[in-house]
């Protein structure tokens, strides 16, 4: 029974401290993001993504790289803007880097997993975006795409963006203010899956045998110098199951993912976890709500060749380059995570920049409105969650309670 209050204790403190390592750059991730979506208006992006060249797909990836990281937000903006008349590869094109190219994404990995993973991140998200386009053109499915356009044109068009030029806004405190509540929608939008994903890192870490993945993922291991085309090709596939069965999105994963490096799963295997938020059934769901089953599966199709094309490539590539990273140098496990040193500070300071915009957006000017669509979440799938994270929350706070009175 000594080992598992300490097992628990020691899961209590790696969630904790996961988070902890994290926090300022969720704050500035969603602080970026926020203000970016505020002053520059969907309509505009729609203007500027009208057609199906490559200044459309250079466009809807630029947009959507400086759009927010949450798949529920970025679903319902790809569907606006598809609707409004955005080409579908420009539109696929925002999809993806919305969800892979967003800053806030690359800053997480960057502090668990290193910059080559960043790196991956970035180049993979791009290839994503080539791959996915390349078979567009090669199927070239023109009765599908003019199908799902015809089944939105019923649906309400609710554009409330500002004509007003983004300098303009800068200067007005309402917009500030508007860029306080999306901050607020984008922590709203994560807090569960932010809650459940480090929390089930930690309990992995301490918990889970080095066996159970050298099951998941064949021929795994940290003392695994390389890896055979079949062994990578299934980590490749085990990967976005392993991301289905956690429920959480990209953000939320990340220490998972630096567990499963850490525990020996290929460079290939864990980018594929990644990637892996666009291709899970509540995504498929909602597309089908929107454009109808068939072209959501097509989608499915297209992401989930795309994917496994652009971990391959990223794979053999830095291999290719002596750049593929050691599993060895992932120490977040053996961090203290509690100190006073530049995590502290740049957490403090971020904390308090927080909390003078949300001063600003709910008690100055609580007065301005401001709501974001979102695509329709499943209201059970929603309430699991929801108590899932009290009990990831009960559970923190028990361990702490094991970890400061008991062990």
């Amino acid at each position: 029974m000594q080992d598992f209050w300490k097992s628990w204790a020691e899961a209590a403190y790696t969630s904790t401290g996961f988070f902890w390592m994290a926090l300022w750059a969720f704050i500035l991730g969603y602080l970026i993001s926020s203000g970016i979506q505020i002053f520059v208006t969907e309509k505009k992006m729609q203007e500027t993504m009208g057609g199906k060249n490559s200044k459309g797909v250079l466009l809807g990836t630029f947009f959507g790289f400086i759009s927010s990281s949450c798949s529920f937000a970025a679903l319902a903006s790809t569907k606006s803007l598809f609707k409004k008349g955005a080409g579908f590869i420009p539109s696929i094109a925002f999809l993806l880097a919305s969800t892979n190219l967003v800053i806030e994404l690359g800053i997480i990995i960057a502090i668990f997993l290193g910059w080559q993973f960043v790196v991956g991140e970035y180049v993979g998200g791009i290839l994503l975006i080539l791959i996915s386009w390349l078979i567009v053109r090669l199927i070239n499915p023109k009765k599908l795409i003019k199908n799902a356009r015809e089944r939105l044109k019923g649906e309400d068009d609710d554009d409330k963006g500002s004509d007003k030029d983004w300098k303009e806004k800068m200067k007005s405190e309402t917009a500030w203010a508007k860029v306080a509540k999306q901050y607020a929608m984008e922590w709203k939008m994560v807090w569960k899956d932010v809650t459940i994903g480090f929390t089930i890192a930690g309990i992995v870490a301490a918990f889970v045998p080095d066996s159970f993945f050298r099951t998941l993922f064949i021929n795994s291991g940290p003392e695994v110098e390389s890896h055979s085309f079949f062994t990578i090709l299934e980590h490749i596939i085990v990967g976005p199951v392993a991301a289905f069965l956690t429920f959480i999105g990209s953000m939320g994963n990340i220490p998972l993912a630096a567990l499963l490096f850490g525990k020996g799963v290929s460079f290939a295997g864990v980018m594929a976890f990644i990637f892996s938020d666009l291709v899970v059934f509540p995504v498929l769901r909602i597309n089908a709500k929107y454009y109808g089953w068939k072209m959501s599966l097509f989608i499915l199709f297209l992401l989930f060749t795309a994917l496994i094309g652009t971990s391959l490539a990223l794979h053999y590539s830095f291999d290719l380059l002596s750049l593929l990273p050691d599993p060895n140098n992932v120490k977040i496990l053996e961090s203290e995570h509690f100190q006073i040193d530049y995590t502290f500070f740049l957490n403090l300071a971020f904390l308090i920049i927080s909390g003078i915009l949300l001063y600003i957006g709910f008690f100055k000017r609580k007065d301005v409105k401001h709501m974001k669509e979102m695509a329709p979440k499943s209201q059970v799938m929603e309430n699991i969650m929801k108590y899932l994270a009290f009990i990831a929350y009960a559970w923190l706070i028990g361990g702490w309670i094991v970890r400061i009175w008991v062990v």
